[in-house]
């Protein structure tokens, strides 16, 4: 499981940057005008396929903490930080982001699938480490800390994005304040920094495959984020990054 879900992510992350984009991004709802046939393809609004990916995962969160209540300390903290990541994600949906597109059920299915199954795995994966030893060196701590500040800074950073847009203003316009002086995707590097914590909690092996494959997968969209913000808005700065400050 561990090499799939690297190996899917990874694959993810190439396609992005060679223009191959996931069916729900700006990117392609941008690129896409053939009309969606509705004896072929139904199509979701952004919102409702959003909540479709997020909410499986956050019940399965929930769901693990009534089925295994006794694993002990480490696995609370995997199974809470994962649990809090996609009740963030549901909350961010109804209440933070503004959406304009859609995306077909046929893409948001898999999508959702791979969440659930990812979290899922993530969830028992730790469970099945019951009664190991400890790792030489806990860096369950840590991981608390790095998870909080990739949640909050991912979350500062939304609330940026979704206040660039007013009612019915379905523009684009330039991000401004937090680390967006910076990188054009801070959202991105602080999810990164959120499942690295969610690693370090963990301590398995399973953990550290999905967020390096994550974290190419955004370095992917934060590239091609680029390229479409580069195109978009000609005079965008020239010194912003992607993902990284001063760095790429």
């Amino acid at each position: 499981m561990s090499v799939i879900s690297f190996a899917s992510l990874a694959n993810s992350g190439f396609s992005e940057i060679n223009g191959k984009h996931l069916q729900y991004s700006k990117f392609w709802n941008v690129s896409s005008q053939k009309p969606v046939s509705k004896n072929k393809k139904i199509k979701l609004s952004s919102r409702t396929g959003m909540l479709l990916f997020y909410t499986p995962p956050f019940l399965a969160g929930l769901f693990a903490l009534t089925i295994f209540p006794n694993d002990g300390l480490r696995f609370m903290l995997v199974d809470l930080a994962l649990t809090i990541h996609f009740f963030k994600r549901v909350f961010e949906v109804l209440f933070i982001h503004k959406y304009s597109g859609g995306m077909v059920l046929d893409s948001a299915v898999p999508i959702t699938l791979s969440y659930f199954v990812s979290t899922a795995t993530m969830i028992y994966n730790q469970h099945l480490t019951q009664n190991l030893p400890e790792p030489a060196s806990d860096l369950k701590y840590v991981g608390v800390a790095l998870f909080l500040l990739g949640t909050i800074g991912n979350f500062y950073h939304h609330i940026i994005l979704a206040k660039l847009r007013e009612k019915d203003d379905n523009g684009y316009k330039i991000p401004k304040g937090g680390l967006f002086d910076l990188v054009i995707c801070p959202h991105y590097l602080f999810e990164i920094l959120a499942f690295v914590g969610v690693s370090f909690i963990s301590q398995t092996v399973y953990p550290f495959a999905f967020t390096i494959g994550t974290s190419l997968y955004l370095i992917g969209r934060s590239y091609a984020t680029k390229k479409w913000y580069h195109s978009k808005f000609p005079n965008f700065p020239k010194d912003v990054k992607a993902l990284i400050p001063y760095v790429f």
